[in-house]
């Protein structure tokens, strides 16, 4: 059996596998670990966690996901009722500091506001993305914290250090620019890649990352 088909079929097989995806309407496409999703789902987090499977078959070394979101009738909400569940939902979670607010367009929500570290945008998103209605979540979040660049390098490249996921030969290089991380460098799989940027975004001062890594499958 050529790669090609195999990572295919295997991508297919997993999302068949897993049950927290509906992959009736899903067709998988690769092109020597290039693979690309199309088709439909009925749920954000269900294309969320389409993604997240493909990313878990060996010899994935990139992922496309054109997948889109086509609520049931059901599940469908007006824009002002989906935009007051989403603002209470920012406002319940303690994670979220406040001024961090939703807005809600044909089921795509846009998230704005500022918040001093990247883990708190990304509990801003986690917040928001299981509610019934939403079809894509845009973080249009800022991050405002003062911090040395020569620190913040240090700083990931500390974490990346302890990290038992990441290999003591790993050549991933962090370089800072402003409040810009730029990360070069292999990974092995998309765990370690995935490890890499939340490490990144955990260190204060981190407004932005650019990810350069390349996963080897």
């Amino acid at each position: 059996m050529s790669q090609t088909k195999d990572i295919r079929d295997s991508v297919q097989s997993e999302l068949d596998y897993d049950p927290l995806i509906d992959d009736s309407d899903i067709s998988v496409k690769n092109i020597n670990g290039d693979v690309a999703l199309n088709g439909t789902v009925p749920s954000y987090p269900q294309y969320l966690e389409a993604a997240a499977a493909a990313r878990r078959v060996a010899g994935v070394k990139n992922l496309q996901n054109h997948l889109e979101v086509v609520l049931p009738s059901g599940d469908y909400r007006d824009d002002a009722t989906l935009t007051t569940t989403a603002n209470d939902a920012l406002t319940l979670n303690v994670a979220v500091p406040a001024g961090v607010e939703a807005t809600a367009k044909n089921g795509n929500l846009t998230l704005t506001g500022s918040v001093s570290y990247g883990s708190e945008r990304t509990a801003a998103e986690q917040a928001v993305t299981y509610l019934t209605g939403v079809r894509n979540v845009k973080d249009d979040i800022d991050i405002s914290t003062d911090a040395d660049p020569v620190d913040v390098t240090l700083t990931v490249q500390d974490a990346l250090d302890r990290y038992a996921v990441i290999p003591d030969d790993s050549d991933v290089a962090v370089d800072t620019s402003g409040n810009t991380v730029t990360l070069t460098g292999h990974v092995r799989t998309w765990s370690e890649h995935d490890a890499v940027i939340d490490a990144t975004w955990m260190a204060t001062g981190v407004y932005d990352v650019v990810d350069n890594l390349y996963v080897t499958g």
